[in-house]
């Protein structure tokens, strides 16, 4: 809920509100202007704003309340998003940011009861991607400020810019609830990643931030959003900002990840690597081209850094991706193999990626505004970064971008020397690596699920046992994940940011036929267990009479068998997205 214009011509969001339950309504009041607030009604989901006290009597329910998120219409009616607690994690250029630690749905309508049995099934999965909706993390937002402009952009914003409303300033790209917020215009929510710190520079205080924006326009899990849409927007696509503040001094470093912009897809299958697919389409070349020219618009000069392996279905792609650049000779394209040249314990050898790119890097430069806010410098260009994931390896070679632009900006403003270098100040060196390791974490958790593997690279330098274990246990979490929970979280993800809208006069979305309209995997793998613990059973008792190896050759077979279904039927086994196609 937004406070009227301050005297200074600014906006502000209310950080406190209540919740009143009735009969037939919730109301929603700001706590420090209990007149300004609305209601939602409980059998229709109208929204009827109000200036005043509208003397309701006595609620059956008082809660407080930390921000509106958004309406959602389902089959049966409105439901209403509100943010339950909040935790302050630190401030953006000064002003507080929040992460939101829990959420509620809290149900409009009464037309339930009214609806088909089968309207009744489809609304209790609805529900139920509603439940993993509340359960979502990554989502920060301030009650002062927009969150979603880099520094760089904010400052060279038209003069009273930052004096609009805060929705109207956002960059709607980086803007989670935005599908949801339209009725409601409210707690702007943005996904991303922050992670901040205070240090000392040679006994003068700093702070470094890390705040990395998630494009929602292609937005979902691992396994199931890979590549580009046909619009040229592309999975796990993020921003990230570098913020150093010293001593008046405002620095900014911008570096960009995204999927390999082509149409592919690798879908689960229980294999632990399944196949990767290009799909062969008349637009691919177009697609290039419009996710580039866009990059460019934004951005500037363009620098696309390819970290996949050039061997097995990695190689495939990345070789189709370096013909596609070809087309595109404003843009500067490396393929760089950083499993065969960095190796498990080779971080330094980044360094040969980077003398590849310095020229560029250090042409593009970083941003800069001193105590007064005038512009020192400008970033004039950008480095796309990719893996497969867009995770680990991306991680670890933008934290060696980042590290070198830190060193670069902080003997420009006169902290270091010429021949010294972060990494010469322990402590600071220290904190700054583990913002890098804590933004990768929650980039990994919001995409795959599961922490980020190669953390040691980035905190060591070098891979180290216990590092290996825990990847290894990240893995094992991912393959689960992928297989058997990602399709319900691409389903919930794909209905808040309206790519799949509730039609309760269109066809079920979840009537599937034959094999896909029930979940296989229990029965099987109660077979194959049941089948091998038969099967050794009676192979130990082979030995007596004919009958029990004749059991023995019987349950081994069905075993096998059962094996062979699950195996060629892999992707049937697997939990999978019912509300939106791949593309």
């Amino acid at each position: 809920m937004e406070a009227p214009a301050s005297s200074s011509g600014g906006f502000r969001l209310y950080d406190q509100l209540e919740l009143q339950e009735f009969q037939d309504k919730f109301v929603i009041r700001a706590v420090e202007s209990p007149d300004q607030g609305f209601s939602i009604g409980l059998r229709d989901g109208d929204v009827e704003p109000f200036d005043g006290d509208p003397c309701l009597g006595s609620p059956s329910k008082v809660s407080t309340i930390y921000g509106v998120v958004g309406t959602i219409r389902l089959l049966a009616g409105t439901y209403l998003l509100v943010i339950t607690s909040r935790k302050e994690i630190g401030s953006y250029l000064g002003f507080p940011v929040f992460r939101v630690m829990s959420m509620k749905f809290l149900s409009c309508n009464d037309a339930l009861r009214f609806s088909t049995s089968e309207e009744k099934r489809d609304e209790a999965y609805f529900m139920t991607l509603l439940k993993t909706v509340e359960s979502t993390v990554g989502l920060y937002y301030s009650y002062e400020t927009d969150i979603t402009l880099n520094l760089q952009r904010r400052c060279k914003l038209a003069e009273g810019w930052t004096s609009k409303p805060t929705w109207k300033q956002a960059d709607p790209r980086f803007v989670w609830n935005k599908n949801i917020i339209e009725e409601l215009i409210e707690c702007k929510l943005d996904r991303l990643s922050f992670q901040t710190a205070q240090l000392k520079l040679k006994k003068s205080p700093a702070t470094i931030t890390l705040i990395s924006r998630r494009c929602t326009r292609r937005l979902g899990t691992r396994m199931w959003r890979r590549g580009a849409n046909l619009e040229g927007d592309t999975a796990n696509f993020i921003e990230t900002e570098q913020l150093l503040e010293f001593e008046g001094f405002r620095t900014s470093f911008l570096q960009v990840r995204g999927s390999i912009p082509l149409l592919w897809e690798q879908i689960v299958d229980l294999s632990y690597k399944p196949q990767l697919r290009i799909i062969n389409h008349v637009q691919t070349a177009e697609v290039v081209e419009r996710h580039f020219h866009d990059l460019s618009q934004r951005y500037g000069e363009i620098v696309a850094v390819d970290l996949t392996d050039k061997h097995g279905d990695e190689g495939q792609l990345s070789r189709a991706y370096a013909n596609e650049m070809q087309n595109l000779p404003n843009v500067r394209y490396i393929s760089f193999d950083f499993h065969q040249i960095c190796g498990g314990s080779n971080f330094d050898n980044l360094q040969i990626l980077y003398d590849q790119i310095s020229d560029e890097f250090e042409n593009q430069g970083y941003f800069l505004v001193d105590a007064e806010g005038r512009i020192l410098e400008e970033q004039k260009g950008i480095i796309r970064s990719n893996c497969i994931d867009c995770l680990d390896r991306t991680n670890v070679t933008q934290n060696y971008f980042g590290r070198k632009s830190l060193n670069a900006q902080l003997q420009r403003i006169g902290v270091l020397s010429s021949t010294e270098c972060i990494s010469m100040f322990g402590e600071v060196y220290e904190i700054f690596k583990t913002l890098w390791v804590e933004q990768g974490d929650e980039i990994s958790l919001e995409y795959s699920g599961t922490h980020a593997l190669k953390r040691d690279l980035v905190k060591y330098g070098k891979q180290t046992i216990s590092g290996l274990i825990k990847d290894g246990m990240s893995a094992l979490s991912r393959y689960y994940l992928n297989n058997f929970q990602d399709g319900i979280r691409q389903d919930a993800i794909d209905l808040i940011s309206g790519h799949y809208t509730v039609n309760r006069n269109g066809p079920s979305p979840f009537q599937l036929n034959g094999f896909e309209s029930f979940s296989y995997l229990p029965i099987a793998s109660a077979l194959l267990v049941g089948g091998l613990t038969l099967a050794s059973f009676t192979l130990k008792q082979a030995g007596r009479n004919m009958h029990h190896c004749v059991s023995t050759v019987l349950w081994a077979g069905l075993t096998a068998g059962v094996m062979a279904v699950v195996k060629t039927n892999g992707r049937q086994f697997c939990s999978r997205p019912l509300l939106c196609r791949l593309l």
